[in-house]
């Protein structure tokens, strides 16, 4: 223990950096702050007080000086996690991870409990082989969309997904970068370093507990906080009325009806087939689809975007008012957004052809939502009236020169990103050099993640205003300044003191209790100072205990890698928190609700598994 002892001596720099630690934990618990203003504010506290109160360490006159404490926003790390959300976002814009969720809700076979299983064991095996960020960034889009399919909030699903992937990362050596961390650093300490499945076998029965208990027992400790935003995109369960007009190479030409109802479309629904001069109604037993069949169906707001999202040739525009037009709503960015006809508005009384909607605003009227009402006509030939809300399609510009006229009213809280299919072949083509790059050691994570980025702009993926959205100003904040506070901590000596405090307090007990405690003071402080500083803090004097109780370096040594990818009871603790924390609408004090369980379990089932398993 005589790496630790090093550390002992408490002083003023530590409790200050305690006290700021401490005070900005409890800041990001509350919220009354914003997030980034806390992370900035003990950032510049940070800065302030080590500038006036030198610290020298390591044989550095100022240890902790202001270009230190800000390196952080240069930190690999974090560079990695903004690339991966634009490259993430890339993969959504080109809606090639939304076919994924289709695959995977086929396997779940309709239910959702069963979908939701099979995806986080999926997203679990593959967290043993693959960087846990790439693959939680692969997987929101696909949980997002397997909420929105079962009617399930996205809080519900998405930090179950952050923890399968943390769990799945303990598995294999590879896993998470802190598992290569911990080997990297038993090797400077003259150790032996970790095999590639040296600590598989315990790591897959701790993670099998812990994904039973995420999902048994996660969902229900979380607030519903996304059902609201989920409401509105999907148009509060309003159902609009629409058209479709079956070309010549649709998929659901030559389908039949023996039910009653087209499964092309399981979530729309048919209410008139018009052929002709002739209307078809319900029950269309026997019916067969053909070209030029005009479909008049009703559905929410979500299941119009999905399926034009996904064959966009379903509507035709020349039905919508008889004018050529230039076809500038099909192509480039496109939107959906929510129009209303506005009072006294000059629309009121004419049908779309009437009006020449499409030719007038470059924009496409997909379906019309009337209170009320049982519409069974084609939407081009339905009378306008006052308050009707028109479902609209066009390019973010044209959708925004819709605000400067007044016969209508732009929803603007509506307006929703549709996915551009004609990139996806070149979205999947950046996304797998990405991988390949990353995962083979040709290129670093970082340097591929970055590349990755750029190309989705420069390919005509993302524009550069949707790659600037895609980054999150809370994961841009968060990350440099607990990378200052783990920082402060070590060259302070407050993270050795609290080490060497417990050790000592414990230097009668067993093995076997020393090694529990030991855990859970890593898996504590790295929810505090990340789970990739707490590595690096933790492995020296792993080492330095296992001696002193002449144990195998092992045992302690593998408490460091699972202790440290406990991080997850706060959302700096490690980076796929960080991910998950903005689709999720979480807060703060959601990560302690649901870590802080699953930390306690896995303890428990370290403390009874780790002493058989490495004969202590």
């Amino acid at each position: 223990m005589n790496q630790a002892a090093e550390l002992i001596v408490p002083n003023l720099s530590m409790w200050v950096t305690f006290a700021l630690i401490f005070g900005a934990l409890g800041l990001y618990a509350v919220e009354r702050v914003p997030v980034e203003v806390t992370s900035i504010a003990v950032l510049g506290a940070l800065m302030v007080y080590f500038h006036l109160q030198p610290v020298t360490a390591g044989g550095v006159a100022n240890a902790l000086s202001s270009e230190r404490l800000i390196a952080g926003f240069a930190n690999p790390a974090l560079i990695t996690v903004l690339a991966l959300l634009v490259v993430g976002q890339g993969m959504v814009r080109a809606g090639v991870l939304d076919r994924g969720a289709r695959i995977v809700m086929a396997a779940g076979g309709g239910h959702g409990a069963v979908t939701i299983v099979i995806t986080l064991v999926v997203v679990l095996v593959v967290s043993g082989f693959l960087n846990n960020i790439p693959v939680v960034v692969i997987f929101i889009p696909i949980m997002e969309a397997v909420a929105r399919r079962f009617n399930t909030s996205a809080s519900k699903v998405m930090m179950p997904l952050s923890f399968a992937a943390v769990l799945g990362g303990m598995t294999t050596i590879i896993g998470s970068g802190t598992n290569l961390l911990v080997s990297g650093a038993l090797e400077e300490l003259g150790e032996t370093p970790f095999s590639f499945f040296q600590f598989t076998v315990p790591g897959i029965i701790l993670a099998a507990v812990g994904l039973v208990f995420t999902l048994l027992f996660v969902p229900k400790l979380l607030t519903d906080r996304a059902s609201g935003v989920q409401e509105i995109m999907a148009g509060g369960g309003r159902h609009y009325l629409a058209q479709i007009t079956i070309g010549p190479d649709s998929k659901i030409i030559g389908l039949q009806s023996s039910t009653g109802i087209f499964g092309a479309y399981p979530d729309l629904t048919l209410r008139v087939i018009e052929r002709g001069e002739d209307a078809i109604l319900p029950p269309f037993e026997g019916v067969e689809l053909a070209e030029g069949d005009v479909l008049v169906i009703a559905g929410t707001r979500a299941a119009l975007a999905d399926a034009v999202a996904h064959d966009p040739g379903l509507l035709v525009p020349d039905l919508q008012d008889g004018m050529e037009g230039d076809g500038r709503w099909q192509s480039g960015e496109r939107m959906l957004v929510e129009v209303m006809v506005a009072p006294a508005s000059r629309m009121a009384g004419l049908n779309l052809r009437m009006i020449g909607f499409r030719h007038k605003f470059h924009c496409v009227v997909m379906a019309v939502q009337r209170r009320s009402r049982m519409l069974r006509t084609q939407i081009t030939e339905i009378r306008l009236e006052e308050g009707d809300i028109l479902l609209v399609q066009g390019r973010p510009e044209d959708i925004q020169s819709l605000r400067r006229n007044q016969d209508v009213v732009l929803l603007e809280w509506s307006a929703e990103e549709l996915p551009a299919l004609d990139h996806a072949k070149r979205a999947m083509m950046l996304f797998s050099g990405v991988i390949i790059c990353a995962g083979t050691g040709l290129l670093p994570v970082v340097t591929a993640a970055l590349l990755g980025a750029v190309g989705m702009v420069a390919l005509g993926v993302l524009t550069f205003a949707a790659a600037a959205r895609a980054l999150d100003s809370k994961i841009f904040t968060m990350i440099p300044a607990a990378l200052a506070m783990g920082l402060a901590m070590q060259a302070t000596g407050g993270a050795g003191w609290l080490a060497h405090t417990l050790i000592s307090a414990l230097q009668d007990a067993s093995p076997a209790i020393v090694l529990s405690a030991f855990f859970l003071l890593v898996a504590a402080l790295s929810n505090i100072i990340s789970a990739k500083a707490a590595a690096v803090l933790f492995t020296p004097i792993a080492v330095g205990i296992a001696h002193e109780l002449s144990v195998p370096v092992e045992a302690f040594a593998v408490a460091v890698v699972f202790g440290a990818n406990c991080a997850i009871a706060t959302p700096i603790g490690y980076q796929t928190s960080l991910l998950v924390m903005g689709p999720g609408h979480y807060t703060f004090i959601d990560f302690a609700r649901a870590g802080i369980p699953i930390i306690i379990i896995l303890w428990a089932t370290f403390t009874l598994l780790a002493p058989w398993y490495y004969g202590l």
